[in-house]
Parts: structure tokens; sequence; C-alpha cells
């Protein structure tokens, strides 16, 4: 057989996953429902302390709204979260400065 024939074509932009918008599977619903409890024990607690209901709706329905946002990716398949998981992964990893010590008070060395 011709080798030519056997390689395989895999077009950019496919996603491994289903979505039901683009941007938006599974994972980022599981996502946008921890995001979403945490938006309405917010709520609750707002509710419990000040007794206004609806300072808790709003707070609880834009926890809600921020949860699809941050988790919904865009066309370069990254989202908000993914980005800020990547800025602290970034953060904790270890540092490479190459530097050559010099004596600091010595005029004739440089």
């Amino acid at each position: 057989m011709n080798e030519e024939l056997q390689t395989l074509y895999i077009p950019m932009g496919v996603k491994p996953q289903s979505e039901w918008f683009p941007g938006f599977g599974k994972s980022q619903l599981i996502q946008t429902f921890v995001g979403s409890f945490g938006a309405f024990f917010l709520a609750l607690m707002i509710w419990l302390l000040k007794g206004s209901v609806p300072f808790a709706v709003v707070t609880f329905l834009s926890g809600v709204a921020a949860s699809v946002m941050m988790t919904t990716k865009d066309r370069h398949n990254l989202s908000v979260l993914d980005q800020l998981r990547f800025m602290v992964a970034f953060k904790k990893s270890q540092k490479y400065y190459p530097y050559r010590a010099l004596p600091e008070w010595d005029n004739n060395s440089v």
C-alpha cells in the first residue's frame, strides 16, 4: 500500500466533546453547578444576615451568570477559569534567573 493513503487528517477546531452552545459542554456545566452552589451559599448568608430578599436574589443570579461566563471556552479553547489556573501554576513554578555575582563596590572589576 502507498504510505500516503494511510495518513490521518484531523481538521483544526474539532472538539472531543459535544457542546450545547459554542464553548459550553458537560464539564463546563459541572463547573457552573459548583459556582452556582457557591453563589447560593453567599445569597443565603446575605438573606440570613441582612434579611434582604431582592439583594440575595440578585447576588445568586449574578453568581450563576458569572459562573457561566467564567467557564465558557473561547475559540482558542480557553476559559477565564483556565487562564486563572495557568497564572497560579506559573506563579507556583520554579523560576530560573541566570545571573553572575560581581563585587558590588569594586570599580575595577566591571
